[in-house]
């Protein structure tokens, strides 16, 4: 039988813990969540756990892009596959403001276009 050594367990524990007082929180930020600022534990969480999740899927993306280019050039569909498993995560990984949901950010470009 495998054994889960002690430190494991409470990472794992510990970060259960925390993620599953999100949902409860988010029923507070529902009201008006468009002109709110992202928290200093959105932001914290996004730079620790969101941006490098999202930057390995960028990378596997560009493999699975690079992979399969033969088969949607046949179709073609090159756009539309770079689009979906490159540009769209590169884009959260990069250019989205820190903290932000997606929704506050195309606000915030919205906002910064002068629409």
């Amino acid at each position: 039988m495998v054994f889960i050594q002690p430190r494991l367990l409470a990472l794992f524990m510990s970060l259960m813990l925390g993620l599953g007082a999100m949902p409860a929180s988010a029923g507070d930020m529902e009201d008006d969540q468009i002109n709110n600022r992202p928290s200093a534990m959105a932001m914290l969480a996004d730079a620790v756990l969101a941006r490098p999740v999202l930057l390995a899927g960028t990378l596997a993306g560009t493999g699975l892009f690079v992979v399969t280019l033969p088969f949607s050039a046949l179709g073609g569909n090159v756009k539309e596959a770079a689009d979906t498993l490159v540009v769209g995560l590169a884009k959260s990984t990069f250019t989205r403001c820190m903290g932000c949901t997606e929704v506050q950010d195309k606000w915030k470009n919205s906002q910064a276009a002068g629409e």
